[in-house]
């Protein structure tokens, strides 16, 4: 594969397999996640894994009042260091997102607006890091895998429904933008990606029980277990029907306020380890 140099800074760095690296180069489907998200003058923006600095150019042409950068290769870095030293509101981390305090830059910046072309072989792991810091954050524009995004905004009964979906509810609304075929990506992965727009609530959807990520666990450890199974030293069957519940479901079925309430009456009844 050739690679360029970028602004006759020397030749880009290679992707990194172990950093699951697909640079997005299309310029048309760049133009379209920076329409998508619409950056404003008052916001701070956060991009996650910039990789040789695509999308930054265009955020930074774009309006914001300060933009954010992690990206967790050393050798774009210091690519990216030098491509944007003379831009006065970028700030580069070199740190894994995995790891990231997005609270503490929230406290510096406000909430933040986050965008970015995930890592696919991280991208579940890092959406649950940042449901842990959701207050820090006010929206996401992300490009992902696009059998990840059918999961995040599936409904009861779908087949991509599952537990990335339930856990994603009650914090946000998930919203499928546009698909995104390999040949936008260098090197082309093996799947097709797609950009979704997930918005954090004002409020949580339902009061979220402190059991609830427990029992959502639980009940697809074993997808193809009935509740009444899965949810066994958690849950009787009785107990299921008492929230609504047929224990015969299967997990796929269930909607999220339904395994809250589950999630409510484990509490109550204190059966098992809160996990």
């Amino acid at each position: 594969m050739r690679h360029h140099a970028i602004r006759g800074i020397g030749p880009a760095p290679r992707a990194r397999k172990r950093f699951g690296q697909h640079f997005l180069h299309d310029p048309a489907v760049l133009d379209r996640i920076v329409a998508a998200a619409a950056p404003r003058a008052d916001d701070a923006v956060l991009e996650i894994g910039p990789g040789r600095g695509a999308l930054t150019e265009r955020l930074l042409a774009a309006p914001g009042r300060s933009l954010d950068a992690i990206e967790i290769d050393r050798d774009l870095t210091a690519l990216l260091r030098e491509r944007f030293a003379a831009a006065p509101r970028f700030t580069l981390h070199e740190a894994d997102a995995l790891r990231f305090d997005f609270a503490a830059l929230a406290r510096l910046r406000g909430r933040l607006r986050v965008l970015g072309n995930l890592p696919y072989n991280i991208s579940t792991p890092l959406l649950f890091h940042v449901l842990g810091n959701i207050d820090a954050i006010a929206d996401l524009h992300v490009m992902l895998q696009r059998e990840v995004i059918e999961r995040m905004a599936a409904a009861p009964g779908d087949p991509a429904y599952g537990r990335l979906t339930v856990m994603l509810f009650p914090w946000v609304s998930v919203e499928r933008l546009f698909d995104v075929g390999p040949g936008a990506f260098q090197p082309p992965p093996r799947v097709w990606s797609a950009l979704a727009r997930l918005i954090v609530r004002v409020e949580p959807a339902f009061p979220v029980d402190p059991r609830y990520a427990q029992i959502v666990a639980a009940a697809f450890a074993h997808r193809r277990k009935t509740l009444r199974n899965a949810l066994r030293g958690l849950l009787d069957a009785g107990q299921i029907e008492r929230c609504g519940v047929d224990p015969a479901a299967r997990p796929e079925t269930v909607p999220p306020h339904a395994y809250n309430a589950l999630a409510g009456l484990a509490t109550a009844a204190g059966n098992g380890r809160l996990s």
